[in-house]
């Protein structure tokens, strides 16, 4: 077996040969210098968390009454931003808001408008509000629209304190009770419940509450900032009532930095900027901006080893900052995770919301385990899919954006696990659903050019097409050296050039790795060829002539190949070993050459040997198959010689050391299996024996297929936690944290191939997805 698909030859949508030079060599300056804008202005936000600001946030801080003055406020700053900033149609909230916030948009406009009549000002304002409240109303009774947290508590009591200060609301008796039951039986169900988590989200949204509440109950809630749970507006009527000292420091600051008015959230800086880092690495643009990635990990892992409160109270930012550190190879624990524990977590104030979000990350954290004692995890992984598989029923998550986006990311994390996500695929599927004016919605909505914007979405279609039309050449190049190599006359062998090079584009396609994607890809055609050889296409003296001519590798083909099959096959490895070689001298000083002689070689006995068991039909023990054939799936000719073309120095020491062959076993055992399990069938019917079909057969009758599907399948899964360790090991690992990636890359490639079926022998999963990677470019609407 050896990895590859066939699809129609890929072609230029036009003729770039009738554009003059001149045009063309413009048109690329241009676009060079636009890529190069596009990336400063990206490179800048590092530096910076802009958040939008919030009118329903910036009236409870200006209701708060000054402390020389009941009929003075404290932040007049906050009352004149009121007065200022009301929109044309007579709200307040967002500019440009999408169609589904007007609930949003009418809970912000009444809280505008009590806080202009706390103080007796701007009364044309106000009759503007009330206009947009009344024209707006029934959208409170509209499922489609989204509903701030809070919103049926808050309006309703805000609607109670507006009648309390003698404002006319335009609202109908009978709706408006029935918006006060609907307020009332929520409450009263919470109470009953009594919860943790109810507690916490009354707290959050105490501001509506304050008549009702124990307010010193509520400040347990209250952060090292001085906010509580980063919220002005929480903080604000709670400093009102109780005149908390931590409370004003926190409302001084925040104004402090935003001037006039506050945001719904702050701060937020290591939310942002861990999302804008996991949104550059989705869209496939973070080589881009490595040093600025680099400096907010090592920021973030100095807050982890600090406990800061930004981490971990929050489980979003928690389960975030874990799996991009952990990833990026540094040393976290998994032991945070027991206060998310599904119970524990549904008596937080984001487990009582069932926020999407948060689920969304403990479910993507779950996946990264690398040790055997990580049940936290196990434990957390089963219960949040479990969660995120139901968001689709009647019993929904609540979610803080738009749900159509929410259902893009859900569905997305669980079609494509962390272990077979190829990243190109990825990288398209992120930017067909990226939403460059995503608005997030808590209490009141808001934006952030961190979070999404245009720039990043831009950049990320122009670098996927760059490199696109870069990995068409080099498709096409290949397919001349099919031809020129004599590979397509071999009528044995299998034409498997696009899903070779397709596995090798698909993970490393930065232009700079041109080297590596060749000799992946080449060497995948190769392995191929020779499978098919000794597979079907070739009698045992030409499998032994074979191997001995790699074995004394400088021959004349013209007088020692015993078959044409021979000549073809050993004349295209002698020359693409050759350049291999060649190529490596630039990146590593010295010639490898014999040490990819030596792979091919491994390979080849090894096949040779199940070659010998089929022939005499030997049955070999498991132990004994294992060992051949985590080699003889044929992954070290694709693999290790591009250990060589990806950078890093590779020393022969290194590459001969223990470390490197137990990366490479754990790999090849992985695909092993997962090709035996998905092609049992298929060989049984061809007589031949494979990882299956040898546990049946030593189970004495006594172990079913069953019983050896979900034991293997219990061994790919060891072998791949074990595997994405030794690849994050840094602490005594001698092998380049870039040559490492090749293996995980290479799994990613095996898991997506035998998701559904030996996709290596079927093509109808692979035809589109090929495509979308070699030859449909992105077009934004």
């Amino acid at each position: 077996m050896s990895l590859s698909l066939f699809i129609t030859p890929l072609s230029s949508t036009s003729d770039s040969s009738m554009i003059p030079s001149t045009v063309k060599k413009n048109k690329n300056t241009t676009t060079a210098l636009c890529f190069e804008d596009t990336k400063e202005r990206i490179k800048n936000m590092f530096n910076k968390v802009e958040l939008s600001i919030s009118s329903y946030d910036t009236a409870f801080v200006a209701m708060i009454p000054s402390s020389a003055s009941p009929h003075a406020p404290f932040f007049p700053q906050c009352l004149n931003w009121l007065l200022d900033n009301q929109l044309l149609d007579g709200s307040w909230g967002l500019p440009d808001r999408h169609p589904l916030l007007i609930n949003d948009a009418l809970l912000s406009t009444l809280a505008c408008i009590l806080a202009l009549k706390q103080w007796g000002i701007g009364e044309d304002k106000m009759n503007k509000g009330l206009q947009f409240i009344e024209s707006n109303f029934t959208s409170i009774n509209d499922d489609k629209q989204h509903r701030p947290i809070g919103f049926d508590i808050l309006f309703p009591s805000l609607i109670e304190y507006a009648q309390t200060l003698g404002i006319n609301l335009p609202i109908g008796a009978i709706s408006l009770e029935a918006i006060i039951q609907k307020k009332d039986k929520e409450l009263q169900r919470g109470f009953q419940s009594n919860s943790e988590g109810w507690k916490a989200y009354l707290a959050y949204v105490s501001e509506g509450m304050l008549n009702s509440l124990d307010l010193n109950t509520i400040t347990k809630y209250q952060r090292k900032n001085g906010s509580l749970f980063n919220s002005p507006a929480t903080t604000a009527a709670v400093f009102r009532n109780l005149k908390n000292a931590d409370c004003l420091s926190y409302l001084q600051s925040v104004l402090g930095k935003f001037g006039n008015a506050v945001p719904t959230v702050y701060p937020l800086d290591i939310y942002a900027r861990l999302h804008m880092i996991d949104s550059l690495e989705r869209l496939g643009i973070n080589h881009h901006f490595k040093d600025e990635i680099q400096s907010v990990l090592d920021e973030t892992y100095r807050y982890w080893l600090q406990g800061a409160e930004d981490i971990f109270l929050d489980p979003t930012t928690c389960a975030m900052a874990f799996r991009m550190l952990r990833l990026n190879g540094y040393d976290v624990s998994s032991d945070p995770f027991y206060q998310y524990s599904e119970d524990k977590f549904a008596n937080s104030l984001k487990g009582y919301l069932k926020d999407v979000s948060a689920v969304l990350e403990l479910y993507r954290a779950s996946q990264v385990i690398i040790h055997p004692d990580e049940s936290v995890l196990v434990k957390q992984s089963s219960w949040t899919r479990n969660l995120l598989k139901h968001n689709s029923s009647p019993y929904q998550l609540y979610a803080d954006k738009l749900r159509i986006y929410v259902d893009n990311e859900v569905n997305d994390v669980l079609n494509f696990p962390h272990h077979a996500n190829l990243e190109r695929l990825l990288n398209r599927r992120s930017v067909e659903h990226y939403n460059a004016d995503e608005t997030r919605i808590l209490k009141a909505s808001y934006r952030s050019f961190n979070l999404a914007n245009q720039d990043i979405l831009k950049l990320a279609v122009e670098d996927f097409n760059l490199c696109q039309s870069i990995h068409n050449k080099e498709l096409k190049q290949l397919g001349r050296w099919i031809v020129e190599s004599r590979l397509d006359k071999l009528e044995f062998a299998r034409q498997k050039l696009a899903y070779c090079y397709f596995s090798s584009a698909a993970t490393l396609f930065a232009p700079e790795l041109s080297d590596a994607r060749i000799s992946w890809a080449k060497n995948g055609v190769l392995t191929t060829v020779v499978d098919d050889f000794f597979d079907v296409g070739s009698s045992q003296e030409e499998q032994e002539n074979l191997i001995q001519l790699v074995e004394k590798w400088d021959v004349d083909v013209n007088t020692v190949c015993c078959s044409e099959a021979v000549k073809i096959i050993f004349s295209a490895l002698h020359s693409t070993i050759c350049e291999i070689g060649e190529k490596s001298v630039e990146r590593q000083g010295r010639n490898v050459k014999d040490n990819v002689i030596k792979i091919w070689l491994d390979l080849m006995r090894s096949m040779f040997t199940e070659a010998e068991w089929l022939r005499t039909k030997a049955t070999p023990t498991i132990d004994d198959y294992m060992q051949n054939a985590y080699i003889s799936f044929a992954l070290g000719p694709i693999v290790l010689p591009a250990l060589y073309l990806v950078g890093p120095k590779l020393s022969d020491d290194v590459a001969e050391n223990q470390e490197l062959n137990y990366l490479f076993k754990t790999m090849g055992t992985c695909g092993r299996l997962l090709n035996d399990i998905q092609g049992f069938k298929r060989e049984s019917e061809e007589g031949k024996l494979n990882a299956v079909s040898l546990h049946m057969l030593h189970g004495n009758g006594v172990v079913t297929y069953e019983d050896t599907i979900d034991k293997l399948k219990g061994v790919i899964e060891e072998n791949r936690r074990e595997l994405l360790r030794l690849v994050l090991k840094e602490k005594g690992s001698l092998v380049p944290r870039d040559c490492k990636d090749l293996f995980w890359k290479m799994m990613k490639v095996l898991n997506l191939f035998y998701i559904k079926d030996d996709g290596f022998t079927s093509n109808e999963m692979m035809y589109s997805t090929v495509n979308a990677v070699l030859k449909d470019p992105i077009i934004l609407n």
